[in-house]
């Protein structure tokens, strides 16, 4: 597939690609770049370690206040809070077994293991390590395929690009925990707000509701500041426990570095780790955290130290942190690409590059090649700083866990007035954070995902403007005649029916061993 990718996309002659990446490179190594590529990092960092306080969350309140900046600058922040969280959140995972994100859930597999066994240290460095490696190599599949596959996708016309979103749409509700239903639901609610605004087509208003300020659409910044921030945080204020003795992280991290025999295993376990995440990333949708138990499992099956893995193997913890963090260039690399985002952090970053005037799809890596050597460049930088300060032996980390709750969520909701009004300095747009985020908690609450919902705001409008071009030129024919839009259509009507028939089929074989150990018990 990959031969067959790089031979249809089209190729820039050699002084051309030399000076994209000069140009690329060059962009980010500015003195001021670098500032907020620090800054990014420390917020990220900080991010990580707090349980409860996602990447999506914090990339979304911190684009409230990037949209002044210039682009490269934005993304620069935005991109490294992404990173650094991804080292960040390793850290309450092994001390507190509690995920810091989504991505470090297999982390605490055997990351929490190690560490009552007096191997936190150890378990900290090799999850650096691991991770610092996948995002290297998934920065090399962005620098590698981002041109390519965009010049193969700018083929696409209006049926192609109707179910390339269709495509992207459903694998994020696919992948929503096994809640399909609630996630059609978040997903159709997504696309209603889309229609709120003027008609793609025509330009007449629609849904507006004699509102002024929705004549230009539904904001999604502060849509997607009260969904993921607002919401998450009334949400631990519902569910808030007094009682956090069992929260107390461990603080006797032991030895750091692993000796010769175990550095072996650790390498080992990267190439699986790698591999795994950097085709897993270049599915729109499906994030770091499916693919670090898939790693997980797959560097289970191909150890000699099986019985290891859950009760504290380094192999474990090594493969499932070098997935998840591969991942982010495959994910990087469709939502440019494509204009799909990969997971709901890359549909949070296409908002604010739309602010920007940044559209991305087919169209942005083949015009402005040197934007994919810039983001490359953002990543690794981002990369090595983050992996840098994670092997620094703080032990203010673990007193850094025991702040109270209640603390942070004070500075999160001035965060999040603040971020939302300093986007267009409208007080319309804090209500319609507010709104959201009463629904978002609604959302949490009965488990509907906010993703899908981001998702269909975002990628309404696209979809919409593809769909009635379609229907207006050629008709409905136009589908059956476009083997891709076929094949697209096909992928995303799987990715919603098979994983309810395949909870049907387990729960069926449970139902029949249950009835057959009945029967064992009452035949002797």
């Amino acid at each position: 597939m990959i031969p067959e990718l790089v031979s249809l996309a089209p190729q820039l002659p050699l002084p051309v690609a030399a000076n994209a990446v000069t140009e690329g490179i060059g962009a980010v190594l500015q003195w001021d770049t670098l500032l907020y590529i620090g800054l990014g990092m420390l917020v990220g960092m900080l991010v990580g370690a707090f349980p409860g306080v996602t990447a999506t969350m914090a990339v979304a309140l911190a684009s409230g206040f990037t949209l002044t900046m210039e682009p490269i600058q934005g993304l620069a922040v935005l991109l490294t809070i992404y990173v650094a969280a991804q080292f960040g959140d390793r850290v309450p995972s092994i001390l507190i077994n509690t995920p810091g994100t989504p991505a470090s859930i297999a982390t605490t597999f055997d990351g929490y293991p190690l560490a009552k066994q007096g191997k936190a240290g150890l378990a900290m460095t090799a999850s650096a390590l691991g991770s610092a490696f996948g995002m290297i190599f998934g920065i090399i599949v962005l620098s590698l395929f981002g041109i390519p596959l965009a010049g193969l996708a700018r083929q696409f016309g209006p049926p192609e690009m109707f179910a390339l979103v269709v495509f992207g749409l459903t694998m994020m509700i696919g992948v929503s925990s096994g809640r399909i239903f609630k996630g059609l639901v978040a997903g159709g609610f997504g696309l209603l707000l889309a229609t709120v605004g003027r008609d793609p087509i025509t330009g007449d208003q629609r849904f507006t509701l004699g509102i002024l300020e929705l004549n230009g659409g539904v904001p999604f910044i502060p849509v997607i500041i009260g969904l993921f921030g607002l919401a998450e945080v009334l949400n631990q204020m519902v569910t808030h426990r007094r009682d956090r003795a069992a929260e107390k992280p461990i603080s006797q991290l032991g030895a750091w570095w692993p000796g010769r025999e175990l550095t072996g295993r650790l390498f080992k376990s990267m190439g699986i780790g790698a591999g795994t995440g950097s085709v897993v990333g270049l599915v729109p949708a499906v994030g770091g955290d499916i693919a670090g138990i898939i790693s997980w499992d797959n560097a289970k099956r191909l150890s000699r130290h099986k019985e290891e893995f859950g009760k504290g193997s380094i192999e474990g913890l090594t493969a499932a942190d070098t997935s998840s963090t591969a991942t982010l260039g495959g994910s990087v690399t469709t939502t440019m690409a494509l204009g799909v985002p990969g997971d709901s952090v890359m549909a949070v970053l296409i908002g604010s590059m739309m602010i920007w005037g940044i559209q991305p799809g087919p169209a942005l890596f083949t015009n402005e090649p040197s934007l994919v050597y810039t983001l490359a460049m953002i990543l690794l930088v981002a990369t090595v700083l983050s992996l840098g300060l994670s092997l620094v032996r703080m032990k203010s980390m673990v007193k850094l866990l025991e702040l109270k709750n209640q603390y942070l969520w004070v500075i999160i909701l001035v965060f999040c007035m603040v971020g939302t009004y300093s986007i267009s300095n409208s007080v319309f747009d804090v209500f319609v954070m507010l709104i959201m985020g009463l629904i978002g908690l609604f959302m949490l609450r009965f488990g509907f995902p906010a993703g899908p919902a981001v998702l269909g705001l975002i990628l309404g409008p696209l979809a919409e403007s593809n769909l009635r071009r379609t229907l207006i030129g050629d008709g409905p024919e136009a589908f059956l005649a476009s083997p891709i839009a076929l094949v697209l259509f096909a992928i995303s009507a799987a990715a919603l029916i098979l994983p309810p028939l395949r909870a049907m089929r387990v729960r069926r074989k449970q139902a029949m061993a249950g009835k057959d150990e009945g029967l064992s018990v009452l035949i002797p």
